[in-house]
């Protein structure tokens, strides 16, 4: 099986990869303002956890210098990710990711609007500059939300997931732990939760 090739995901080059979607069709009339609804719900990830279900991880997000925000995401901003289990001791048990694209695509018939993340380390400690994250800085997840005339997307697509080794040896056995499960699958299953919350309407 082959990585989709999507507009403003990067490409996989090595380690593990997901296509990770939900797409459903609406009438046309409607499309418009369900795609604002699913607009206000990706831009909000402090919410994010309330779409997944209370066994999913949890996501804040937090600016360039590390202080909590309460806005829309923006390039240079960070998500801290409260996993469920145990967390690197260095980042207080958190994973961070920081948000290095931001994109906005549309023409006379489709809106796309995407977010690329990438590990980082933790913004809160400056003297340490190591990556908290399970995966390696190689690896990015990119979020996207989706509209054309009848269907609405979400997705999030991981790109060159591996292990990351730059830890201490404690922390390099949870990462090990933690993006196999990841690799072989099971955030996949915790993404699609995720994807199919947002587009849940009822």
């Amino acid at each position: 099986m082959e990585p989709k090739h999507i507009k403003g995901v990067p490409p996989q080059t090595s380690g593990g990869f997901h296509d990770t979607e939900t797409r459903k069709r609406f009438e046309a009339a409607v499309i418009p303002s369900k795609f604002k609804i699913l607009q206000k719900r990706f831009l909000l990830i402090n919410q994010w956890k309330s779409y997944c279900g209370s066994a999913f991880a949890d996501f804040k997000l937090y600016d360039s210098e590390g202080n909590p925000a309460e806005r829309e995401p923006q390039k240079g901003d960070f998500i801290r990710i409260n996993i469920p289990g145990p967390g690197e001791p260095e980042a207080k048990g958190f994973d961070w990711v920081e948000i290095i694209d931001m994109c906005y695509y549309q023409d006379p018939v489709s809106e796309t609007i995407s977010m690329t993340c990438r590990p980082s380390g933790n913004p809160q400690n400056k003297k340490n500059s190591h990556i908290a994250h399970f995966y390696s800085a190689k690896a990015t997840s990119t979020f996207m939300i989706y509209r054309d005339s009848l269907h609405l997307k979400a997705a999030v697509y991981g790109r060159n997931e591996s292990p990351n080794f730059n830890a201490k040896c404690i922390d390099i056995v949870r990462n090990l732990v933690v993006a196999a499960g990841g690799m072989m699958g099971i955030a996949k299953i915790q993404w699609k939760q995720l994807t199919d919350g947002f587009l849940d309407f009822d």
